[in-house]
């Protein structure tokens, strides 16, 4: 089974700027061993259910520590059968041109 999450995460009380906060964020997902992708408006990240919902509520925890408002989504894709799609899915993608 593979779980696929697209996910961004940021506080909303900290002003114009908040790469420090969600650098917090993607700390704790590359320190998970889960296979993850940085986007430009989000992080996608590979694994079982319980593991990536488990990062996901790491993430907010770590946010909630000097946050008084946090916004966060997130979205799921859930399939059978073997891992490895973040790379799969853009190859595909890629070459469908």
């Amino acid at each position: 089974m593979s779980v696929l999450i697209d996910f961004s995460i940021f506080p909303v009380d900290k002003g114009g700027s908040v790469s420090s906060y969600v650098t917090r964020a993607v700390k704790i997902i590359r320190e998970s061993g889960l296979q993850y992708q940085v986007g430009p408006m989000g992080t996608t990240i590979e694994g079982e259910w319980e593991e990536v919902i488990g990062l996901v509520g790491r993430c907010l925890g770590e946010l909630r520590k000097d946050c008084d408002r946090v916004y966060m989504t997130l979205k799921v894709d859930y399939r059978k059968g073997p891992g490895g799609r973040i790379e799969s899915k853009v190859k595909s993608v890629g070459q469908s041109r």
